[in-house]
């Protein structure tokens, strides 16, 4: 395969990853673990993956059922991805968390901790970036690394600590204003005056 399309793989790969942020969500999952006990790291992920690769494949139909033109979608999902680059950088809270300890932990961990808001509006944005293949192949590995995660989550707990969290957390931050503002800038251009 041609030198640039594993290119464009990493690169959707690091935004999914950054998006997804399945390191800087390991304080969520140990309490999760800790509220719900043992938690169910294959269903977690299937689930999770279901609802990407239906957003990747129906999100535009979706979008065009609501009127919605991918270029907008990309751009709101840009300031999106943003201001989620923002909350890891600045530790700021803009989002509200809204998972229900009382349900199963299947809820809040595959939605809308691992396939949120966020990723369904990168997914969008990323399509009109990205062919769907690399997009998929993104989803892949961004939930083998969830799955792996879910499954290690008490040695992840003991290894990392809250600075290393920490530290994963703003550098993931810096790299997701980045693609924010490429993913802005390239669609912009469609909204101004010939």
């Amino acid at each position: 395969m041609e030198h640039l399309y594993w290119k464009d793989v990493l690169t959707v790969s690091l935004v999914l990853f950054s998006v997804i942020d399945i390191l800087g969500s390991i304080p969520i999952i140990i309490d999760l673990r800790k509220k719900a006990g043992e938690l169910d790291a294959a269903k977690a992920t299937l689930v999770a993956g279901f609802i990407m690769v239906v957003f990747l494949y129906y999100g535009d139909l979706l979008l065009h059922f609501l009127g919605v033109d991918i270029q907008s979608f990309s751009i709101a999902g840009s300031i999106i991805i943003f201001l989620i680059g923002m909350e890891m950088v600045l530790g700021a809270h803009f989002f509200k968390d809204t998972g229900d300890a009382k349900t199963s932990a299947i809820v809040p961990l595959a939605f809308p901790l691992i396939a949120g808001a966020g990723t369904m509006t990168t997914l969008i944005s990323l399509r009109a970036e990205y062919e769907r293949p690399v997009i998929l192949i993104g989803i892949v590995i961004n939930l083998l690394l969830v799955y792996v995660v879910l499954k290690a989550s008490a040695w992840l707990e003991t290894r990392l600590g809250v600075a290393g969290t920490n530290i994963l957390r703003k550098v993931f931050g810096i790299l997701l204003l980045a693609i924010a503002i490429k993913i802005f800038k390239n669609n912009i251009h469609y909204f101004m005056p010939a």
